[in-house]
């Protein structure tokens, strides 16, 4: 599995200086540092934004910030990317490299509660890219489709859908992260006002079109 993983990456476009920086400094200063999207799934959302051509994004979770360029690489000029992150510790990582990057200028960076941050922000998305507290999942689809932030069209993309394979085992006892993401992948596939499908990248991927 190893050497096919390593086949995949040899024949994917080779990542950006800036993103392989970025990632070497993730490792280096940051706690559980594999949270990074990194090159493959990087690759992924800057395929996604360019066929989709989506003009206002949503981040929730910045992280140190690879998602966010990956995404804002991708991007029409004149589009722009709302991303979020809860850990403030974390804003000084991504504003640098956000500035670094030619395309810093179309991202839009938010410290708070993404559950707080949206409702001020008062827009609506053509896509939104899910990757904030696995706990909160539920309570982001809900705001999402019930607060009027997405159109006929947007497309949802929730990260770590998979959850280590722990969604298809019985769930230990207090493991709200599980619950959570079981939760959500329960509200998606029961709702009428959505299309989706789960793709098994990395740690998985539910990809969900609202009607």
């Amino acid at each position: 599995m190893e050497n096919l993983d390593h086949y995949i990456l040899a024949n994917t476009k080779p990542e950006e200086e800036l993103l392989h920086r970025l990632e070497r400094e993730t490792y280096l200063r940051v706690i559980n540092p594999r949270m990074i999207s990194g090159h493959l799934q990087g690759k992924l959302l800057e395929m996604l934004v360019r066929m989709m051509r989506p003009q206002r994004v949503l981040e929730i979770g910045t992280f140190t910030g690879y998602s966010a360029l990956s995404i804002a690489r991708g991007l029409e000029d004149g589009a722009y990317l709302d991303t979020i992150e809860v850990d403030d510790e974390l804003e000084d990582i991504a504003a640098k490299y956000f500035a670094e990057s030619a395309y810093g200028n179309r991202i839009r960076q938010h410290i708070g509660s993404a559950l707080d941050v949206v409702p001020q922000l008062g827009e609506v998305y053509d896509m939104v890219f899910m990757d904030g507290d696995k706990r909160e999942y539920p309570a982001y689809y809900k705001m999402l489709m019930d607060g009027g932030y997405l159109r006929s069209g947007s497309v949802i993309l929730a990260d770590n859908i998979l959850w280590y394979g722990k969604v298809a085992q019985p769930i230990a006892h207090n493991d709200k992260h599980t619950e959570a993401i079981v939760e959500f992948n329960r509200m998606v596939v029961e709702d009428d006002r959505v299309d989706n499908v789960i793709v098994p990248i990395r740690d998985g991927i539910n990809i969900v079109r609202v009607k």
